[in-house]
């Protein structure tokens, strides 16, 4: 996958972050116990939020002209960037592309940074902790936090790091879009 770009997604792509979305909370289910909803769809506020709130930004990430996953960001306006939501197709994983992209979006926002993860999906504990040392080295931190209104669910793991602009870690891409570094 030699052709892999990252650009900020528009309400045109919105119907295909929606089937995105499906596969993620799919995977997601496994962790958190989710059944579908009676129409087979998945709870779908934050998707919705990453396209109407102006504090947020949702990122779609692709092959060619093929999807290959997404990124949600909230936080633009506040004092930390939060990576919201997260995802990469299964036949896009461990080539480098979901690291590329993590890299590709945080560079685009510098300063403070959380990412929150599952202990429970292994996978996602390996990629985010090298994602923060690759863009932090040894500057990062981890602790776990209850999830709001789930108090049947294990508590997140949250990563904090700090970018600056022109970072030695942290490679700088376009404005908007352009391939991932």
């Amino acid at each position: 996958m030699s052709d892999i770009s990252l650009r900020l997604a528009d309400f045109a792509d919105k119907p295909t972050a929606e089937r995105l979305w499906l596969m993620f909370r799919h995977d997601m289910s496994e962790l958190e116990g989710d059944l579908p909803n009676p129409d087979g769809s998945f709870r779908d506020e934050r998707l919705h939020m990453a396209f109407s709130e102006p504090d947020r930004a949702p990122y779609l990430l692709t092959s060619g002209d093929r999807p290959i996953g997404f990124a949600f960001v909230r936080g633009l306006t506040g004092p930390t960037r939060v990576m919201n939501s997260f995802f990469v197709v299964r036949g896009a994983r461990r080539a480098g592309t979901g690291m590329r992209a993590a890299q590709g979006i945080v560079a685009r926002y510098p300063g403070p940074w959380e990412i929150a993860f599952q202990d429970a999906n292994p996978g996602a504990v390996k990629f985010w902790r090298r994602v923060a040392t690759e863009i932090a080295g040894d500057a990062w931190s981890e602790e776990r936090r209850p999830v709001p209104n789930r108090p049947d669910l294990a508590p997140d793991v949250w990563i904090s790091f700090v970018t600056t602009a022109g970072s030695s870690n942290v490679r700088p891409t376009g404005a908007s879009q352009g391939n991932v570094p």
